[in-house]
């Protein structure tokens, strides 16, 4: 059965947000959360979330509960080894190319 996929928009704070709801399940765009915050370089603010310590922690967790392929055996070798420290990044394409099998 195919899940029904609906597109609208919210306003917040005088800015549009994404809204998708495929079957009973709501996601909002982060990129046009991140717009809020920086409206030239988004990507730059969700580079500088993602590579937070709680919010590493937090979506290794969604992962490890929602992905059957998601490689947590990478996800804590770059826990002890990189996050935590200035010199960790991780970006969306880094996460997607080395979390899942």
């Amino acid at each position: 059965m195919k899940k029904e996929l609906i597109k609208t928009e919210i306003k917040v704070k005088d800015t549009l947000v994404g809204v998708m709801r495929v079957g009973n399940v709501d996601y909002i765009s982060l990129t046009d959360l991140a717009k809020y915050q920086n409206e030239n370089d988004p990507s730059g603010v969700i580079r500088n979330w993602m590579s937070n310590k709680n919010s590493f922690d937090f979506y290794s967790l969604w992962e490890e509960l929602h992905n059957e392929n998601f490689n947590s055996v990478e996800s804590h070798r770059i826990k002890i080894e990189e996050v935590g420290y200035n010199r960790f990044t991780m970006m969306r394409k880094r996460w997607k190319e080395g979390m899942s099998f």
